[in-house]
């Protein structure tokens, strides 16, 4: 695997609350391993959640003995919100704080998903992208239900509100999924800082234009990104076989 990992505070916030992981070698029983999670919580709370998030998964996965992919992931996933959780419990400045994750893992042509919350995963080619998740989101939840179109979610003033996160709850449930990659599929991972900012059709181009180079694309995405208002701190991880 080949990946490139960026963060930036964006326009209008002060605070980063992103934070990314990227690993190209083994780790524990995994090949591989990326992490990206967006925190929230006043002051700095949203900040430490995502951190502790990207400092406690890769813990878990490394001293797991779980066998399958999908075990270590989730035994680390709720590893992480228990402790985020706990940690929130016992400081009144971190109260209520949680995050946003998703994470994979890529054994040959196989790619392990987990995602909690809004932030994507979504698969690339020359002619098409594809998210792979599925948004914990209040608008999500609506263009489900047939309440609202999905151009009009982008927009929508509640498309922030999320259903589902990391370390606000005792215990947390997980979606999982397992996705067959080809040759020169590029895999890219994100907070909402960058796809409420871009349509998916925009983030087809910008990839499909700057491919040679993981890390211009993300530069270019963040560029693109902030041009468009900057609205949220923007994350990116970027994978290609």
């Amino acid at each position: 695997m080949k990946s490139c990992a960026k963060t930036d505070v964006g326009r209008k916030r002060t605070i980063n609350q992103d934070n990314v992981y990227r690993m190209d070698q083994p780790i524990g029983s995994l090949p591989n391993l990326y992490i990206v999670a967006d925190g929230m919580g006043g002051h700095n709370a949203g900040d430490y959640a995502s951190r502790t998030c990207i400092e406690i998964l890769p813990e878990s996965v490394q001293i797991s003995s779980v066998l399958t992919p999908i075990g270590v992931l989730q035994e680390a996933i709720n590893k992480a919100n228990e402790e985020i959780y706990r940690r929130s419990c016992e400081d009144p400045l971190l109260e209520g704080m949680g995050t946003t994750v998703v994470v994979a893992t890529v054994f040959g042509n196989k790619m392990y998903v987990a995602n909690i919350g809004d932030s994507r995963l979504y698969l690339l080619n020359q002619t098409t992208i594809h998210q792979v998740t599925e948004d914990h989101s209040l608008v999500e939840a609506m263009v489900r239900n047939g309440e609202l179109k999905k151009e009009e979610a982008r927009v929508h003033p509640n498309k922030n509100i999320i259903t589902r996160a990391l370390g606000t709850d005792k215990q947390v449930t997980a979606d999982f999924f397992e996705v067959t990659l080809k040759e020169n599929d590029i895999v890219l991972m994100c907070t909402d800082g960058l796809s409420n900012m871009l349509e998916d059709q925009e983030i087809l181009h910008i990839v499909n234009s700057y491919s040679e180079s993981l890390m211009a694309t993300a530069a270019q995405l963040v560029k693109e990104a902030n041009e468009c208002g900057g609205k949220d701190n923007i994350g990116i991880v970027l994978m290609r076989l």
